[in-house]
């Protein structure tokens, strides 16, 4: 098969090496990272990857690939004139570890979790929480705004870092891992959090590129359809009727089977 999979770039590395172990022909289309800060710009940006359903040399895709989840609902509303296939789950933390599951059991079992991990780290590293984002936060409020207005801004941020408890690192022994586990224990330590690692799980990832999609683990979405939100278990995703000239359902949700 020859398919699309449209991902962020934070999952470059775990992306390319699924793909050189699918038999597949497989086009990886690499987003910018924190599109899912503003979910609705998220979704017009990979509604634009989903409407061109050829590649460069005018060859059809039998399907796109999303390597999202619901990611703040933000992929709610895509469609597509061919099939689209994602995994059903909260945001790319399921990719990574494997399953919904083993991520819903590790968040019942442990409070405050922010999790860390090569791709996150080389893509954004003045972003994850610790003592390199709090300087380059400090250094660029105090530009902006002057010393104590930054100082203020300051507190007010570490509002929300409070909430946090536990620094975990996703480990699929991809190059740069040893880098990147040290850097996290380092976060882990100027936050007073503890540190964990957890084994990362290339199976649902690379089955997705395989092709290799059970209903309960992917949502395949129809030319005609559209994603909708839907997190009742066991399935955290459904799609329905899409109206093509209004991008409205023609169908409410319980209408559905």
């Amino acid at each position: 098969m020859r398919l699309k999979f449209v991902t962020c770039k934070v999952m470059q590395r775990e992306a390319y090496l699924c793909a050189s172990r699918s038999k597949n022909i497989i086009d990886i289309v690499l987003m910018p990272q924190g599109l899912h800060d503003t979910p609705d710009v998220l979704r017009n940006e990979v509604q634009k990857e989903l409407d061109k359903t050829t590649d460069a040399a005018g060859k059809p895709y039998d399907a796109v690939l999303l390597g999202y989840c619901l990611c703040s609902n933000g992929i709610t509303g895509l469609h597509s004139d061919i099939r689209i296939i994602v995994a059903r789950g909260h945001d790319c933390m399921t990719l990574l570890l494997g399953s919904r599951h083993i991520y819903q059991d590790y968040f019942d079992a442990h409070k405050g979790v922010y999790w860390y991990s090569v791709g996150w780290l080389e893509q954004c590293n003045d972003l994850m929480p610790g003592k390199d984002r709090y300087e380059q936060k400090l250094a660029e409020y105090t530009e902006k705004f002057g010393p104590d207005n930054a100082q203020y801004l300051m507190e007010t941020e570490q509002t929300w870092i409070a909430e946090y408890q536990r620094a975990v690192f996703i480990d699929w022994n991809l190059p740069g891992t040893e880098d990147a586990k040290a850097y996290t224990k380092q976060c882990a330590a100027y936050l007073n959090w503890a540190y964990d690692e957890i084994k990362g799980d290339p199976s649902l990832m690379q089955r997705l590129l395989d092709g290799d999609c059970n209903p309960d683990d992917f949502l395949v979405v129809n030319p005609g359809e559209m994603i909708r939100d839907d997190l009742t278990e066991p399935h955290i995703m459904k799609s329905e009727p899409h109206c093509g000239q209004c991008g409205h359902a023609e169908t409410s949700p319980e209408d559905l089977p």
